[in-house]
């Protein structure tokens, strides 16, 4: 059986750890509990007449005080970057982060996930900033940890890159 490591990262209260939670167990929590260090987590998904683990290391999130150390990405197969909708400041910690994980890993598959799509009511991104993003190749779903929209889309999509 095939083993994929995934790594979530993004700036702090982004929702890492609540996508993790509804993909791995669909559950959806309203406490906010920060990671400390790394929490991981497996999924055994199909793909095609194969079956892969994906091993989902929920990485803290990046703030003012901590960043995130490039050692947690060795053997990554790709990752997922988190955005938070409502707050746009935390898009510039995932290009951060992005660049970083370039850096350092080189070239992996990825996803931007802008989270909280549940609260439109208080979304803070708008699509001006993210179309340059796209026009680099960049693949952007709209997530919410909470109702579930595009979770299942994120990870499947990134496996079937990660496989290919």
């Amino acid at each position: 059986m095939k083993q994929k490591k995934v790594c979530m990262l993004g700036a702090a209260a982004v929702g890492k750890t609540s996508l993790v939670a509804r993909y791995v167990r669909s559950i959806f929590s309203e406490k906010y509990h920060s990671t400390i260090g790394v929490k991981i987590d497996k999924k055994t998904v199909q793909h095609g007449d194969k079956a892969v683990n994906l091993i989902l290391w929920d990485i803290y999130g990046e703030d003012q005080f901590q960043q995130v150390q490039t050692s947690y990405l060795r053997g990554a197969s790709g990752y997922l970057l988190v955005a938070d909708g409502t707050r746009p400041d935390t898009l510039d910690t995932a290009l951060v982060l992005r660049g970083r994980v370039h850096d350092s890993v080189g070239d992996l598959p990825f996803r931007l996930l802008i989270n909280k799509s549940d609260l439109t009511d208080q979304w803070a991104l708008s699509e001006a900033v993210l179309e340059p993003l796209r026009e680099q190749g960049w693949q952007i779903i709209r997530t919410s940890a909470k109702t579930g929209e595009g979770v299942e889309k994120a990870f499947v999509s990134l496996t079937e890159e990660m496989l290919s």
